[in-house]
């Protein structure tokens, strides 16, 4: 029996956010998270930085309070995989812990101040993250639902929202940080 989309899409995750490659994730991981999106061209913002530093520090408060069971300070896969789909994703926290790092970023590569990310925002993106750069052109294609050559607000939250919470194998928002069959 082959894994739920979504516990495909948690596993990449898991993969991303375990910046030292060590099979678990610590409040240092999750702080380097924090600085990846904040060195990317506008990260530099206080508000924005400071935003997404809080953010990932409940997310991360938000593990721990959920999953840590033997109390050791790290999260391994099966536990963040568990606390992912009854924890983070649940209504009470989502929009607190994941839609405002969304926010926050978008804000971020922004560059252009226009509410939007444009082609070359996208793929600066994906570079700055470690995302390999090489399917920002088919992820940024579906993740442009009106077809208009840029990525709204509206448009980056739908995206979010269905990594995170949908099923869906189609969903464009799986694509957020490439196919599914890829690591991040």
């Amino acid at each position: 029996m082959t894994a739920s989309a979504k516990a495909r899409k948690f596993n990449i995750l898991f993969d991303w956010f375990d910046q030292n490659q060590d099979r678990y994730l610590t409040r240092d991981d999750f702080q380097q998270m924090a600085g990846l999106f904040t060195r990317l061209p506008g990260g530099d913002n206080p508000e924005n930085s400071q935003a997404l530093q809080e953010a990932f520090e409940k997310w991360w408060s938000l593990l721990l309070d959920s999953g840590d069971t033997d109390a050791d300070g790290r999260i391994g896969r099966e536990e963040f995989i568990s606390i992912m789909k009854f924890s983070v994703t649940a209504p009470e926290n989502f929009e607190d812990v994941v839609i405002r790092i969304a926010d926050a970023f978008m804000r971020i590569v922004d560059t252009t101040g226009d509410g939007s990310l444009d082609f070359d925002e996208y793929v600066r993106m994906y570079d700055g993250l470690g995302i390999d750069p090489a399917h920002s052109s088919d992820a940024f294609r579906r993740l442009d639902r009106s077809g208009n050559g840029k990525i709204s607000q509206e448009e980056f939250r739908a995206a979010i929202t269905e990594f995170y919470l949908s099923d869906d194998e189609n969903a464009p928002g799986n694509w957020l940080l490439g196919p599914m069959g890829q690591s991040a």
